[in-house]
């Protein structure tokens, strides 16, 4: 077992309980479930701010979400390796993005819990379109998408519904653009349409 931030015994229930009392503190929620389903792709949106992350972090606690996500392999050096790997990040080479969606692909398929998180707008700046890996890793993979969302005007993030990707890309992307109609970014100026680049 890979033991990350999320999933280290004691320290997962520590940093649980810190989560529980920021969240109340700074007048936040968690809402939703996390699904029984053991590998998923879970994208979070909209990304307008480096808050994003702080929050994130601060739900995925509260839910008890152990997950997993991507960075670029040059941070991996020397002794932030062993950190960045606790923290759950996976290394890998995004020059190529096709290469990203087979490496993740095939690191669900071995896995038998897999749970990756990423950010389909890619920037806090507002962009034309979304990245479109997320959903191609899920197709490859055969698993569903969890739609997460960090809402500022509600002062609530978590876990929306599951998407099971079927291929059309046009009307899954229709599912997941009306979900995140309501959903406000610290800086709605800097969101990104839901609409992908492939």
């Amino acid at each position: 077992m890979h033991y990350t931030m999320f999933n280290t015994p004691v320290v997962k229930s520590v940093l649980r309980g810190v989560a529980l009392v920021l969240l109340k503190l700074l007048g936040w929620k968690a809402a939703g479930k996390l699904p029984r389903e053991k590998k998923y792709v879970l994208i979070v949106a909209p990304h307008t701010s480096n808050w994003d992350l702080f929050y994130g972090i601060l739900l995925a606690f509260t839910l008890k979400l152990d997950a997993r996500y991507i960075a670029k392999k040059e941070l991996f050096r020397g002794p932030f390796a062993c950190l960045m790997r606790w923290s759950g990040a996976i290394p890998v080479d995004r020059a190529s993005s096709h290469h990203v969606v087979e490496q993740m692909a095939a690191a669900f398929r071995k896995s038998e819990k897999f749970v990756l998180a990423l950010a389909p707008e890619g920037t806090r700046r507002r962009k034309e379109f979304w990245k479109s890996g997320f959903y191609h890793i899920a197709l490859s993979a055969r698993v569903p998408i969890l739609l997460g969302y960090i809402d500022y005007a509600g002062k609530c993030g978590g876990a929306g519904p599951l998407i099971h990707p079927t291929g059309n890309e046009e009307e899954d992307m229709r599912v997941i653009r009306d979900f995140y109609q309501t959903v406000r970014g610290k800086h709605p100026e800097n969101t990104s349409p839901v609409v992908l680049h492939s």
